[in-house]
């Protein structure tokens, strides 16, 4: 093989490189299938060239959401950083930040809480109690496991997640109800949200879990996913607190503008301001 040749054989060893720099499983598996879908893209035996990662950037961009883009540009230049193919990297796409969030998937406190009603309704109580317990930390939803039988005696929660550590603090109601919660189930050690096989509760069944909530519920589907009750925690309490660095850390951020992205107000609210003014003459 030449050295500026890749073929399916480079993938085992970029995916160990990933896991020692301590990726999610999740970002690992994306990494992997973006640098498969651009071996695929090369014809069979040609060579890398900048020239050729310019040119599958610009399929990217007429393939795909700038977003989706920009990702698989990402995982592209992670891996030749991994192979010290530098020289191949390339920019991502610019996107102009929106200055207002969308109402159309602004989800609202109320809603929030009429989730939280419908399922317990619907007796689904530990989706019920998994929302709350997001809503009131915003924890992400592979952070879950943290939340145990052990942090709920301190109000703790330890977290490790992309190579750093936080720490989440409980408020006692919320630790009141999951102790209910773990009493009621029989928990006495370790995760508080697992399966009736005692593993770990998975993304994707909480996802599908909280779209059958939307028609009882009368929200909008699009408005209903795990990702937006973490939204709604930061919206809610840089609304009392406004500071965006004490915010990040509690998030986990690594970036203050990834943290701002998540408290960009409604343009229905920016109006508001605006009426408040009374700039008019």
């Amino acid at each position: 093989m030449q050295e500026n040749e890749i073929g399916r054989s480079d993938i085992p060893g970029f995916r160990k490189y990933l896991i020692n720099m301590e990726r999610s499983a999740r970002t690992i598996d994306k990494y992997c299938r973006d640098v498969g879908a651009f071996i695929q893209y090369l014809a069979p035996g040609k060579l890398v060239t900048r020239e050729m990662v310019i040119g599958y950037k610009s399929y990217l961009q007429g393939a795909y959401k700038i977003s989706s883009a920009n990702s698989m540009l990402a995982a592209l230049n992670c891996f030749f950083h991994y192979k010290n193919w530098d020289r191949y990297r390339v920019s991502q796409f610019k996107v102009q930040r929106h200055l207002m969030g969308g109402e159309e998937r602004r989800l609202t406190k109320e809603e929030y809480a009429r989730l939280v009603t419908t399922a317990l309704h619907m007796d689904n109580r530990r989706l019920a109690m998994i929302m709350e317990t997001i809503g009131n930390t915003g924890i992400r939803i592979s952070e879950l496991p943290f939340i145990t039988v052990e942090a709920l005696e301190t109000g703790r929660v330890e977290i490790y997640n992309k190579g750093k550590f936080r720490t989440i603090f409980m408020i006692e109601k919320l630790r009141c109800r999951l102790r209910a919660y773990c009493r009621d189930n029989g928990l006495t050690a370790g995760p508080v949200f697992v399966t009736s096989g005692g593993m770990s509760v998975n993304r994707s069944n909480i996802w599908a879990e909280m779209k059958r909530l939307c028609a009882k519920a009368g929200i909008p589907e699009q408005k209903v996913y795990p990702h937006n009750l973490r939204h709604l925690f930061a919206y809610t309490y840089y609304g009392i607190d406004k500071d965006l660095v004490h915010l990040a850390d509690i998030l986990g951020h690594s970036s203050v503008e990834t943290t701002r992205i998540y408290t960009i107000s409604t343009g229905e609210e920016q109006q508001e301001v605006m009426q408040k003014m009374e700039m008019i003459i």
